[in-house]
């Protein structure tokens, strides 16, 4: 994987093995919020979604499109690619795919978000 991000393969692996089970976008917001001592009606707020919608994505009731993750993302201060990620995989997932979703940033978009920086 080549996303250089605060959350790195490495830290997906130990959440993973201290869960006792796959990472999803679901289980990484829940996380997020916990960690943050966050109730879920300000966590919804402050992703300006329901309290309910939000349980449901934490239940992985609902799946977020990898626009949405990518909002999040934002919103959250967390990397977009990872967001993105576990979006695409969720979604592999629920199509009982047996595929591992990886992503790479585009030369490209780097240097358009450089630019965009500056």
């Amino acid at each position: 994987m080549s996303i250089k991000s605060r959350m790195t393969e490495k830290t997906l692996k130990s959440i993973e093995k201290i869960t006792g089970t796959k990472l999803t976008l679901g289980k990484l917001i829940w996380a997020i919020r916990q960690a943050d001592e966050i109730l879920q009606v300000d966590f919804a707020s402050k992703l300006k979604i329901t309290k309910q919608h939000l349980c449901d994505i934490e239940h992985e009731r609902k799946s977020i499109s990898p626009k949405l993750a990518a909002k999040y993302a934002e919103i959250l201060g967390y990397s977009k690619e990872q967001f993105i990620r576990l979006s695409l995989q969720d979604l592999v997932d629920r199509e009982g795919l047996n595929v591992q979703v990886e992503i790479t940033t585009s030369k490209k978009q780097k240097k358009n978000d450089s630019r965009a920086a500056a």
